[in-house]
Parts: C-alpha cells; sequence; structure tokens
C-alpha cells in the first residue's frame, strides 16, 4: 500500500470535512437554542453530545447535516437558515398567516417559506425594510429591549413640524398618552408651504431614528408634534439598510455581507 497517497486522500478528506464544518457553540446557537454564553456553559456541563460522544469544548468543528448533535439526550436537527430582505407595500400585515389579509410571508416565493416570519413588524399602512427569516435566535437578538437596535424611518407629516421638536426628541419625551420615549433623532429634511391654487395643504419630511421599538411609536411621537404622519417609510434596522433596486413588494437573500453584520450585533 502507498502509505503516503494513503495519508494525502485522508488528509485532503480532513480538509474537505473542516471547509464545511462550523463551531459547536454556533451550530447549536444558529439553531436557537441560546446565546453563545450560555451555551458554552452546557457544553463545559456536559450536556451536549456529539454523535454520542460527549464534548466539552465550544470550539469543536461538526458538519451540520451529518453529525448527530444532542442537547440533553434530545437531537437538535440542522435546519437551513434563509434570510430575505423585502420592501414592504402597504396594505400586507407584519404576520405569518391571516384568513382574510395578505401577509408579508405571502410574498415569500420560496418553497420552504412555511417556517418564515417577519422579524418584529410594520404597520399595515407603513412600507420600507422587513427582515424575513426562520432565524430565532437572530430575531430574539434584533428585537430584544436590552439591545436598542437603531431603526431609521422617513414619513411625510402633515403641517410645519417645529424646530423645536428636534430637541423634544433628542432629550427623549413622555407623551400625552403616558407613552416614554427614549432620546431620538429627529431631522427636518424639507418643508412645503401651502399652496392655495392647488388646494395642496402644508407639509413636512423627516428622518427618525429611533432606538427602541414601541407600538405605533413613530406614528404617536409625530402626533405629539402635532403634525400627524401621513406616509411612514422604514429605511434601516440595525445594520441593514433598504435596497434602492427593490421595488414595494419586491424581496431579494440578503448577501454574505449583511448576515456576517447581523451575527456581530
Amino acid at each position: 500500500m502507498n502509505t503516503d497517497w494513503t495519508r494525502k486522500a485522508r488528509d485532503s478528506e480532513g480538509e474537505k470535512y473542516l471547509e464545511k464544518a462550523i463551531r459547536l457553540d454556533k451550530y447549536l446557537a444558529d439553531m436557537g437554542k441560546g446565546t453563545r454564553t450560555e451555551l458554552k456553559e452546557m457544553i463545559r456541563r456536559g450536556r451536549i453530545t456529539v454523535n454520542g460522544v460527549i464534548v466539552k469544548k465550544p470550539e469543536t468543528k461538526i458538519k451540520k447535516g451529518e453529525d448527530t448533535i444532542c442537547l440533553d439526550n434530545a437531537p437538535v436537527e440542522y435546519v437551513e437558515l434563509e434570510y430575505y430582505l423585502l420592501n414592504k407595500p402597504q396594505g400586507v400585515i407584519s404576520a405569518t398567516e391571516d384568513r382574510r389579509r395578505e401577509t408579508v410571508v405571502d410574498l415569500i416565493d420560496e418553497k420552504s417559506r412555511k417556517d418564515l416570519f417577519p422579524v418584529g413588524r410594520l404597520d399595515i399602512d407603513t412600507e420600507g425594510l422587513l427582515l424575513i427569516t426562520n432565524d430565532g435566535a437572530l430575531a430574539h437578538r434584533l428585537l430584544a429591549p436590552g439591545h436598542h437596535v437603531d431603526k431609521v424611518y422617513e414619513a411625510r407629516c402633515k403641517g410645519f413640524v417645529p424646530d423645536e421638536a428636534v430637541q423634544r426628541f433628542r432629550e427623549g419625551m413622555t407623551l400625552a398618552d403616558g407613552l416614554s420615549c427614549m432620546p431620538s433623532e429627529l431631522e427636518i429634511l424639507e418643508r412645503k408651504p401651502e399652496d392655495p391654487e392647488t388646494g395642496t395643504a402644508a407639509e413636512s419630511l423627516v428622518r427618525l431614528t429611533l432606538h427602541e421599538g414601541k407600538f405605533h411609536q413613530v406614528k404617536r411621537m409625530m402626533e405629539e408634534t402635532g403634525c400627524p404622519v401621513l406616509h411612514l417609510k422604514r429605511l434601516s434596522m440595525g445594520p441593514l439598510k433598504l435596497d434602492d433596486a427593490l421595488k414595494t413588494g419586491e424581496y431579494r437573500k440578503l448577501t454574505d455581507k449583511e448576515r456576517e453584520l447581523l451575527e456581530n450585533l
């Protein structure tokens, strides 16, 4: 037997395995079994087995879909994670299913869409960026109150937004209905005066950056300034930005770079 050839073949197979392998703690995190910190502790306590053998090193390389991973003797099946950037149109609800109205998940044509869900929600009359995925761990990171993921909106409002509103947003504000809002950023982009000839009312175009997400928050905050929202669009969420190439109702898969940015949150 040619031992050199055998060794090279074995080394080549090992290299191919490592190319497709990922860390054990990352695999478990991707499957929504906990944070990386929590999972490292689980692994060190011997709660994880790989192919029937207890493994206590989080950095252990495993091959998804081939190695059998168990947590407390229960198999952790591999599910292919999907990520879609949707330019949500008006008139579609942010839900997985509804008997009467079209949902954002209905817009995704992929056959595996049955386990997809929107990360957060946009009102039915709001359009713009919405992340659709089946990655529960990522959704938790993006939506957890303590993480304060920035969200940027552009709003067309009735009337002239007053200059003093910028400072009110910067300082944080408590609304008349009792809602307490963290400090945020308000930028007045444009003011259009009333046009008596066309009957067009005065309007303002503003950009808002919020560090939290509360029910109807943008609309309620702008209402407080005396300038209710006429049209609202989300431009970004964390590192994700709305793709100008996407028409309303269109979507695309996230790029590798976008996925990497989300993983590093």
